[in-house]
């Protein structure tokens, strides 16, 4: 069994888009008012609040643009908060949804074929099982009803 870490988009995105940054589009955010249960914030990991602010807009969590690069809407508090820490029990964002897409990817930010699955529950296990192989760098998980950037799991 592989010990695992989550890791949430990264402090350096968010800041770049609260500072009023363009998105992997290159078009500004959009604000909306949560409405509780179904927003959740790429960053902190958690559920905005209903009633909270929030900002959506287009992401991709790659470094740069090439064919397995997916780009999908987020959500993202509209204020800053703390990014989730890796050292943390699982995030809320992955107790919340009813399926989830798992794939991993290589070392060259590519789709490692025949690893994507859509999991109602086991993401952990799931993630180990992809971890102890080699030519499994990192894996992505996604809402398997909208295709959007959850966050990213990683070797401990």
């Amino acid at each position: 069994m592989t010990d695992i870490l989550f890791h949430a988009m990264p402090t350096e995105d968010a800041e770049a888009i609260w500072a009023g940054g363009k998105d992997a589009y290159g078009i500004a955010p959009e604000s909306m008012i949560s409405t509780g249960a179904g927003h959740p914030c790429r960053h902190c990991l958690a559920n905005i609040n209903e009633g909270d602010e929030l900002l959506v807009f287009a992401y991709r969590p790659f470094p740069k643009l090439q064919p397995y690069a997916e780009t999908g809407p987020i959500f993202l508090h509209a204020k800053p908060c703390r990014r989730y820490q890796a050292d943390e029990i699982q995030p809320i964002v992955l107790q919340t949804s009813k399926d989830y897409i798992l794939r991993g990817y290589g070392e060259n930010d590519r789709i490692v074929y025949g690893t994507g699955a859509i999991l109602k529950e086991d993401v952990l296990k799931y993630a180990q099982g992809l971890l102890v192989r080699g030519d499994i760098a990192y894996v992505h998980v996604r809402s398997a009803r909208n295709n959007c950037y959850q966050c990213r799991i990683d070797r401990a």
